[in-house]
């Protein structure tokens, strides 16, 4: 066979010559209708492409304004504690000085605090039997609270979620409640302004020292001292040695020269919850940072003197996996030890001199830290404080133990109260909501007063106090929790008209024209113009939500109002979308079903085995359809493509990661184990297969219809294949690198590791492209033989026939090229499990295409609808759930050794959302799959299907949207219902912009390819 593009040539230079004179005007008119047809189309693409970026404006602001209503920050106060004004006085004391103390005597000149970053507290509580690795490693707490319970104490130390490192430094500081929506800057933190410890120790002229994490220049820039300060990457989590061994380098050397240098320092250790990310806290990484840690802690206690306190925390926990984010026990049970060489600790009021077996016993809340540190260096509590003194800090034999405890509560409740009084003035609330919290304050200072001259009555004081504090903190987190109802529904409300829109424009017409586009935008744009007067107008009235929103609203609003215009009139006409089909019907119910169902917790839970159920009981529709075809060819085709489809599912389903609510009736097997971040060893098994067998099947579905050929030899048979190998020999090296198996610097086999992972990214995105850009259709053209005879005269004859392969699939087997293109990138980007997962999801999307072709179906919804639900159940087959603790931050480093912006963000998403990135990127070939090359009315054909897919995602996102508002004051709200929502409204706006610019922009190189070899259609 012969080049198809040279024989074309050919044709065609024989054709000009045989058809001298007569056929030069029938030719230009062909060439003017071919440059007349490329232009329309062009027009039609860029107006189609428009069109849905309104859809995409109108999700984004819809998502925007129920975020503004659900995910509420509190009212941060600007207020600051001042040394000279305490909230109470404490008689006879001679306070109101930083040398003496401000508000309570101070018991310490300088403090080191160190911050071990996912330090849980079955981590430092010793087991009788070592179980795990993470059993016995880190016994220096324990022992010194043990052996010395005036000079130390360990307790569990309570995080509030989100347990994201960001989150908790500000709850360390500033001793307020975190709320959810500050979870999303967690790594871009911003600088606080309310008042915190950090500020009031700057304002105190203290020297302050930081070392370690980096997320603390962000929170408090120019506080610390330029000279003795070292900030090291806080993201990359590959690496756990670069940041412990630096705080180590810098820490030591300051507290052996001498305390002259500083007064406090802080230093944070990333190598626990570094190796927890990377390998799980069951692992030896986990064990020997442990132990690092008990080493540097032992150090670290002999070069204090004895005014200095020592302080080690964790932040917050890690789950099985060791991740985190979320508020399980294992998350948010972090572990807080205090030392001092002079003995001014105590465990009296409660008896206890033992430290708590589980987290379970006496945990004190993490903002309990701030008001303790602040009294016990001398400091004023910072304003927004809630929480109260660690009650083991300040008992002393040396004191009365009472006095001290209603002492240092009366101080704190005193300014809870302050606080309480001027937030309750700037949000103008009513005196009720803390009419409790008020009597028990009244009960407490009046217990106080009178235990000055009645020393019996410091205890009720003291428990006056606390449950005026939990009180109060009750009444906090209750306030905290109002949502702006409004801007809920004003959100609900357009992501409602959205999905109306995309309802009405894929489906809603059998006569669908991809000109309609023109008609719409027309009057969309016009009447968003004045809907933005009209909210403008309103905005600047009294009783409007706002200039911007209402200006906001109106432009929607007035959008939708044009859509619906345009619709009502339309030349070709319009109804209601109401399924007339069995098809249809199962379209409706895959779609309806899952958004009713995540009203329930437990569907929530469990979607990943429902969306399998779903695409099983697809599975056997279609076998049973392509059992009623009278072509017996496509007969047996839909029933072996049904069948493999449905086998395909099933093998997919064994691919798990279980989150805590399934447990114990889930099994993961994402990992090598359930505690563990690392896949097994016999996991490499899966990309070798890969490489071997997924080229092959792909192969065999162009065989099909002779569209092997071309384009698709070269980047099917040999580029697909050999970036898989090398994908294949990346993953081989991560492993290597996690079990030691080379006798290789970890820094060699880093680089070796990067510069695979970019090549292979670059032969997909970069090389890939290019080459789907400017490739060829895959075909191959075949002329009959020619009888004998003169040359002359056989070169100047027309060739009555020819032969060409791949014409029934020209479309469909040039665009899958794209698809292959992003499925190389995901594959790259999953563990070795994960990758499986996507090569199975690439057979089943070329399973789904056959079934589509042999049961009539490119035109129904269904097609798009179970691609939908394919990336949604592949979502959860590549190691993902519905939870922040879920993300794998570690693509991050797949192809690149430091945090690199926006690429860094690019890879998480990739890995994350891959599975619905490659099915919006094969929308198109449900209308393009097994179609000729001058098929007309494609481009409406396609953007049916596009818009019919969005359509699905739209549908879920509005319903985890609804169910979250509803279910506001459930529970289970910010542990499921919220984050499938951020779940949901993530992957529907990724799916817009993946159909915009890669489904619909991929599609018209597609086109062009094919129409400058067949002409336009």
């Amino acid at each position: 066979m012969e080049d198809p593009l040279n024989v074309i040539s050919s044709v065609r230079k024989i054709e000009s010559q045989h058809a001298a004179g007569e056929d030069d005007s029938a030719n230009d008119l062909i060439a003017r209708n071919n440059r007349l047809k490329a232009v329309h189309f062009k027009a039609a693409h860029g107006l189609l492409i428009t069109f849905f970026l309104w859809i995409f404006a109108l999700h984004v602001l819809g998502i925007v304004f129920f975020t503004k209503g659900f995910l509420l920050t509190r009212l941060v106060l600007d207020h600051k504690s001042q040394c000279t004004s305490p909230p109470i006085i404490i008689p006879g004391s001679k306070l109101g000085s930083y040398d003496n103390g401000c508000w309570y005597p101070k018991t310490f000149d300088k403090a080191v605090i160190i911050i071990i970053d996912a330090l849980r507290y079955d981590f430092t509580v010793p087991a009788a039997q070592k179980v795990h690795h993470f059993h016995n490693a880190l016994g220096v707490l324990h022992e010194t609270a043990l052996q010395q319970p005036n000079t130390a104490f360990l307790l569990p130390f309570i995080a509030d979620p989100p347990t994201t490192t960001l989150q908790r430094l500000k709850g360390l500081t500033t001793g307020t409640l975190p709320t959810f929506i500050d979870a999303g800057s967690n790594f871009a933190g911003t600088a606080i302004d309310e008042d915190n410890l950090v500020a009031q120790l700057r304002n105190a002229g203290k020297t302050i020292v930081h070392l370690g994490d980096d997320t603390w220049h962000s929170l408090f820039p120019g506080y610390f001292d330029a000279n003795l300060t070292h900030a090291y990457d806080s993201f990359n989590v590959w690496d756990l040695h670069t940041v412990d061994n630096g705080v180590t380098e810098h820490l030591l050397p300051l507290l052996r020269s001498g305390t002259g240098q500083w007064d406090v320092i802080f230093g944070h250790y990333l190598g626990v919850d570094h190796a927890g990310h990377r390998y799980g806290p069951d692992h030896t990484a986990t064990n020997d940072k442990l132990k690092q840690m008990d080493r540097v802690i032992r150090e670290t206690m002999s070069a204090l003197d004895d005014e200095t306190l020592l302080v080690v925390m964790g932040d917050h926990g890690m789950d099985t996996k060791g991740d985190h984010g979320g508020e399980s026990d294992d998350e948010v049970e972090a572990a807080l030890w205090m030392y001092s060489k002079k003995a001014v600790f105590g465990h009296g009021h409660i008896d206890y001199f033992e430290p708590p077996r589980t987290a379970k016993e006496r945990p004190v809340g993490q903002i309990d830290l701030v008001p303790t540190l602040a009294l016990l260096l001398g400091l004023p509590i910072p304003f927004n404080n809630l929480g109260s003194p660690i009650s083991e800090a300040f008992i002393s034999s040396k004191r009365s133990q009472w006095e001290n405890l209603a002492t240092v509560n009366a101080l704190s409740a005193a300014q809870i109260q302050r606080y309480q009084e001027a937030y309750s003035a700037a949000r103008g609330l009513d005196q009720d909501v803390f009419l409790a919290a008020q009597r028990l304050w009244d009960v407490g200072i009046s217990k106080w007063t009178s235990a000055l001259h009645n020393t019996k009555l410091n205890e009720e004081a003291f428990a006056a106090f606390s449950q005026y504090q939990a009180e109060n903190l009750r009444v906090c987190r209750s306030l905290w929790a109002r949502f702006d109802v409004p801007s809920m529904i004003y959100g609900i409300l357009i992501l409602g008209c959205a999905l109306v829109v995309l309802s009405l424009y894929a489906r809603a017409t059998t006569s669908f024209r991809a000109e309609h586009s023109a008609f719409f935008l027309r009057q969309i744009t016009l009447y968003a113009a004045l809907g933005l007067v009209f909210g403008f107008s309103i905005g600047l009235t009294n009783t409007a939500p706002g200039l911007l929103d209402s200006s906001l609203l109106g432009t929607a609003g007035g959008s939708v109002v044009g859509f619906a215009y345009t619709a009502a009139d339309i030349p070709y006409g319009y109804r209601i979308p109401f399924p007339t089909s069995t098809w249809g019907w199962l379209s409706v119910l895959l779609t309806t079903l899952p958004a009713i169902g995540f009203a329930s917790n437990s569907f929530t839970i469990w979607e990943d085995e429902i969306l399998l159920f779903f695409l099983g009981t697809f599975a056997f529709v279609t076998l049973a359809s392509s059992l009623r075809r009278k072509n017996a060819t496509e007969q047996k085709l839909g029933m072996f493509q049904s069948s493999l489809f449905f086998v395909l599912s099933r093998i997919a389903s064994l691919s798990r990661l279980c989150r805590e609510e399934q447990m114990p009736y889930c099994r993961s097997t994402y990992y090598s184990s359930a505690t563990s971040s690392t896949s097994a060893s016999w996991q490499l098994f899966i990309p070798y297969t890969l490489a071997t067998l997924l080229p092959i099947f792909i192969k065999s579905y162009y065989k099909s219809t002779r569209s092997y050929a071309g384009s698709a030899i070269m980047w099917i048979g040999v580029v697909l294949r050999m970036s898989l190998l090398a994908s294949a020999i990346y993953w081989t090296l991560d492993a290597a690198d996690d079990n030691d198996w080379l006798n290789v610097s970890r820094d060699n086999l880093r680089f070796v590791k990067t510069t695979l992972a970019q090549l292979i990214l670059g032969i997909a995105f970069v090389a890939g492209t290019t080459y789907f850009v400017w490739a060829t259709p895959c075909m191959n053209i075949e002329l009959p033989p020619q009888e004998n005879g003169d040359a002359n005269a056989q070169a100047k004859a027309r060739p009555k026939s020819m032969n060409v392969f791949g014409y029934g699939n020209m479309h469909g087997s040039r665009y899958f090229l794209l698809v292959i293109n992003w499925v190389l990138a995901v594959i790259l980007l999953q563990k070795p499990m994960g990758g499986g997962s996507i090569g199975i999801l690439a057979l089943q999307v070329l399973a789904l295409l056959e079934i589509v072709d042999s049961n009539d179906l490119s035109r129904s919804a269904i097609a798009p609808v179970i691609l939908g639900s394919l990336g949604n159940f592949h979502f959860f087959k590549t190691g993902h759930q519905a939870t922040l603790s879920s993300i794998q931050w570690e693509s991050a480093f797949i192809a690149l050794k430091t945090i690199r912006y926006p690429w860094s963000p690019i890879l998480v998403i990739l890995n994350t959302y891959g599975a619905q990135i490659i099915t919006a990127v094969a929308v198109p070939l449900v209308v393009l799959w097994k179609q000729p090359p001058k098929k007309k009315g494609l481009l409406g054909d396609v953007a049916m299907a596009v818009a019919t897919f969005m359509l699905y995602f739209a549908v879920i996102n509005l319903a985890t949207t609804m169910w979250a508002g509803w279910l506001r004051r459930h529970l289970m709200l910010y542990r499921i219902f919220n984050p499938r929502f951020i779940t949901g409204a993530a992957a529907l706006l990724l799916v817009d912009v993946i159909c915009i610019f890669v489904a619909i922009g991929g599609y018209r190189w597609n086109i062009v390819s094919v129409s400058d070899v067949f002409g336009w259609a």
